[in-house]
């Protein structure tokens, strides 16, 4: 990681030394590297694609930076430490921002990763038996869209909630009476040996060497899908030149290109 006032003080002086001499040049952020914090699979494999072969013709110095949990990059975006994330949805970010009170912009929509259910036991979830046990992601959001699929899968039924993400406690049918256990969404694919069904986010089982397109046992619909993941910047800093560069190489027909021979339809562009 860069040291980041060395940095500002080394541009400070030479902005100084500029001015002094009579230039007209003068640093700005379009001089600094970006920042940007991802999930390792396929937001930071997709941002490498673009530093390796698009970057550099746009003039974009791109550092990527890599998580493995969904708390930390809005905290480094928050604090400064990233110039933008690449790794959550429109409804987890309302969550956040709810929650801890970021001041975020999240620009145009880039991929969906559909979540799906596994087994490590069963192929057809027509046998899923009484009293199974099944792991969903523990952060409201996804944890809202891992019980939609069961919904949607006929495993339980919930109560309306309106525009409430539901939880648990909004199941109002069960007829297998599943135990139903939240997990850490990077965790839940290591739980498969412990559980009947585990509902994973594509990142997550695309990690795990898992396909989705023929290793789920069933998946999310892609049509109309309110959860692709988009790029996110501080509230403001949507004008930066920088991220105005990135945000147009993640919208090209080459990183399109890119999601499709590399994802087996794990990953869909949303563009």
């Amino acid at each position: 990681m860069r040291t980041r006032f060395p940095a500002l003080l080394a541009a400070s002086a030479m902005t100084a030394l500029v001015a002094a001499c009579g230039g007209e040049a003068e640093l700005s952020a379009a001089d600094e590297p970006l920042r940007v914090g991802a999930s390792p699979v396929p937001h930071a494999e997709i941002l490498r694609y673009i530093d390796e072969n698009l970057a550099e013709d746009a003039g974009l110095d791109l550092e990527i930076v890599e998580f493995t949990d969904y708390v930390q990059p809005n905290v480094a975006l928050d604090d400064g430490s990233l110039d933008a994330n690449y790794f959550q949805t429109i409804p987890y970010l309302e969550e956040q921002e709810a929650s801890a009170g970021y001041d975020f912009e999240a620009l145009d929509p880039v991929h969906i990763e559909p979540l799906g259910i596994y087994s490590s036991t069963l192929t057809d979830l027509a046998d899923l038996p009484d009293g199974a046990t099944a792991a969903i992601p523990n952060d409201p959001t996804n944890a809202a869209r891992a019980l939609r699929l069961l919904e949607a899968n006929g495993l339980i039924t919930l109560a309306d909630t309106g525009d409430a993400a539901p939880t648990s406690l909004d199941i109002e049918g069960n007829p297998k009476n599943l135990e139903i256990s939240e997990v850490e969404a990077a965790q839940v694919p290591r739980s498969l040996a412990d559980v009947d069904i585990a509902v994973i986010n594509g990142n997550y089982a695309i990690e795990a060497d898992l396909v989705p397109a023929e290793d789920a046992l069933a998946l999310e619909e892609g049509a109309g899908n309110p959860n692709a993941n988009l790029l996110v910047v501080r509230t403001g800093d949507e004008g930066d030149e920088r991220i105005q560069e990135l945000e147009g190489l993640l919208h090209s027909d080459e990183v399109r290109q890119f999601i499709e021979e590399n994802y087996e339809g794990a990953v869909l562009a949303a563009f």
